[in-house]
């Protein structure tokens, strides 16, 4: 909501989370303009003319109103009609160099419209080839001296006949993924902005659902009533112009009667019926709108944007799932069962997938910490839900199903930051030319290229999976083990060929198998029963009982290094490292205790190992698989009270699970490197 065309209108958030419309000013604009400065106060006139001159705010607006031309600018900040900022540059003597100069009005100070405009005049002057602004202002101006020394870029200052002249060079448009100071800043007040206009989204106080019926089974009831039945802790309204009370849910007419204008209005009508419920949402100052239906056309769903975007909603939608936050009771949905509260943040454009993942995440006990579904992601998308994500403490895991990006850039430089912070999981959808064709006809979005999502994603830190069940075992490790600090996995089990399929599939997945060092096979020989492989990966057999099983995990994981004899599959360096070195898969890469753990098991007469899996307390993160459990994948609670095991009903799927932890902990360890400049 805040990139600007060259020549054109957006719409921006301002540090509360209300929405201005930035746009060109034209000759039209001169009685709005001119009403605009005689309306500011003699303090606020002094401040942006030095002097209070009942001229100046005619020669003001003729300046600012002339048509347009390439070496000036002006832009206006609206609310609803009312201009409410301006903000303007002119060239100077010196050739690349223009002057800017901003009014913004009284009641309006301190919500970032000049911020907003700096931002907008930094866009228009990259575009033309503008390379540094210059501003003159007051000593005691001290709120417009902070919106520059805050803007991110650098800026020159100097004392001259009591003003204060500032210079300041325009940053070039970077490369995708650059270090940028200026883009940093901007990124910080998107953030700030968009968090607060997304609270009566995922933190209301009240909600009303417009076309609850009575009839069970209805899209808008089920609706109503999941929220009722969640344990809403707010108050909750149902609009229908026929029913006093909708199974115990106080019922008004419409929008307009209700006592309060609600934060989030949520609406399940038919399509010809969503712009006239949107308007009167927007009149009745409702904040959030989550459109449910479908079918609107794409005329439709710019005519519903527009409407959003006047009153100042951020909308959800339309042809959406609904949105849930189970730790405020909050179930706007219309899933058959409520998802449980928990640490992974979900947004999704497909309905069908959001449905099957909220049960999935709330059976393996991850749960839920808010879920967006986004349906034709008209106006909130990914981006700000990872911003939302970013400042909340509940969410540990972030986890997006997206078939489209708007924003390539934005996306990049947010998923970046908060991956750096926790992990972002996604999946790789609409990788064929049949995938992209369905994803275009549900969606009514081209699904990005599959090699500019790898690019994107693998920059970006973000661990993409080809499959929704590679995603759920990604994320069942990554919810409740530490990262692996390394790519070395020691291996234990008491069925031999599975140790054989594991190695194969560690190695598949970029891992190195650790072999044990000579000291630690000693103590493992005198541990296990005789005939047991201890060099790893470590063949305990399958006459060994569950307890003799888990001090081996305890001993593998402490003390179980790699030594001589390593296997070498590839590298450059004299043992088998990289030039650069890192080890290449399969070798194990030196003295030390591993970095992870993969235990499997079957239950044999012996005993049942299991338990050996939910006593062990290791150092490293363990994966186990459990070679007969009908489950793909399911958690292990442990007897302790610490992180609860993962495990997985084959080899491959938890070394792919390792295998993405592992390369995400060396993405987030690795120094910060340098993006070249290319024409």
């Amino acid at each position: 909501m805040t990139a600007l065309a060259a020549a054109g209108h957006s719409y921006a958030l301002l540090a509360d989370g209300s929405t201005v419309e930035i746009r060109p000013a034209g000759p039209d604009d001169h009685e709005a303009v001119l009403r605009f400065h005689e309306a500011m106060s003699p303090d606020n006139l002094y401040l942006r003319f030095f002097s209070m001159s009942k001229r100046a705010a005619e020669q003001e607006a003729r300046r600012v109103c002339r048509p347009a031309g390439a070496d000036h600018a002006a832009l206006l900040a609206l609310l609803g009609e009312h201009v409410v900022g301006l903000a303007s540059y002119e060239p100077t003597a010196t050739p690349g160099v223009a002057e800017v100069a901003f009014a913004v009005a009284d009641d309006m100070h301190g919500r970032g419209i000049a911020t907003l405009l700096l931002e907008h005049l930094v866009s228009l002057g990259q575009a033309r080839q503008v390379q540094a602004f210059t501003a003159t202002t007051l000593p005691e101006n001290t709120a417009m001296l902070r919106v520059f020394a805050d803007a991110g870029l650098p800026v020159r200052r100097r004392l001259v006949e009591d003003v204060i002249e500032l210079t300041m060079p325009i940053p070039r448009d970077g490369a995708l993924g650059a270090d940028s100071a200026y883009l940093d800043a901007v990124a910080g007040r998107e953030q700030r902005a968009g968090v607060a206009s997304l609270a009566p989204l995922l933190a209301p106080r009240s909600v009303a659902v417009v076309g609850a019926s009575r009839h069970p089974g209805s899209i808008g009831r089920t609706i109503l009533l999941n929220i009722r039945d969640a344990g809403f802790a707010g108050t909750l309204y149902a609009v229908n112009p026929h029913a006093d009370n909708i199974a115990g849910v106080p019922c008004l007419p419409s929008v307009s009667a209700l006592p309060e204008a609600p934060d989030m209005v949520v609406i399940a009508v038919p399509p010809p019926a969503v712009l006239k419920v949107a308007r009167e949402c927007g009149k009745h100052e409702v904040r959030s709108l989550v459109v449910i239906t479908a079918g609107l056309g794409i005329s439709g769903d710019h005519r519903l944007l527009q409407t959003c975007r006047k009153y100042g909603m951020r909308l959800v939608g339309p042809n959406c799932f609904g949105i849930a936050v189970p730790g405020i009771g909050l179930d706007a949905t219309f899933a058959a069962q409520h998802p449980a509260a928990g640490i992974a943040g979900l947004v999704v454009q497909s309905g069908g997938v959001g449905i099957a993942m909220l049960e999935h995440f709330s059976r393996l006990g991850i749960g839920i910490s808010s879920f967006a579904s986004v349906g034709d992601k008209m106006d909130v998308s990914g981006n700000d839900l990872l911003m939302w994500w970013e400042q909340d403490a509940a969410t540990k895991l972030a986890v997006l199903y997206l078939e489209s990006f708007g924003n390539p850039r934005k996306f990049a430089r947010t998923a970046r930051r908060v991956s750096a912070r926790i992990p972002v999981l996604t999946v790789h959808a609409g990788r064929s030319a049949p995938g992209q064709r369905a994803a275009a006809s549900h969606t009514a979005a081209a699904a990005a290229p599959l090699i500019t999502r790898q690019a994107l994603f693998e920059q970006a830190g973000v661990i993409a999976t080809t499959s929704l069940g590679e995603l759920l075992d990604a994320a069942a490790l990554l919810a409740n083990q530490p990262v692996p600090a390394g790519r070395r996995v020691a291996i234990v089990t008491n069925a031999g060929g599975a140790g054989v399929l594991a190695a194969d599939a560690c190695v598949e997945a970029g891992l190195s198998v650790a072999v044990v060092s000579p000291r630690t096979q000693t103590r493992l020989r005198r541990l296990l029963p005789k005939g047991a492989a201890v060099a790893g990966p470590v063949d305990t057999t399958a006459g060994v009982t569950a307890q003799q099983f888990g001090e081996c995990l305890r001993v593998v994981a402490e003390a179980g290094g790699t030594g001589p004899g390593a296997p070498v599959l590839d590298g450059s360096g004299p043992d088998g490292a990289r030039a650069d070195g890192e080890h290449p898969p399969g070798h194990g890469g030196g003295e030390g205790p591993p970095d992870a753990v993969l235990a499997l098991v079957v239950p044999t007469a012996a005993g049942n190992m299991v338990p050996a899996l939910q006593e062990a307390r290791l150092p490293v993160p363990l994966a186990a698989v459990i070679l007969n459990q009908p489950e793909a994948t399911k958690m292990l609670p442990t007897t302790h009270g610490g992180p609860a095991v993962p495990a997985y009903a084959y080899p491959e799927a938890a070394a792919r699970a390792l295998g993405r932890a592992a390369r995400y902990s060396a993405w987030r360890s690795r120094p910060a490197g340098t993006v070249p400049e290319l024409a």
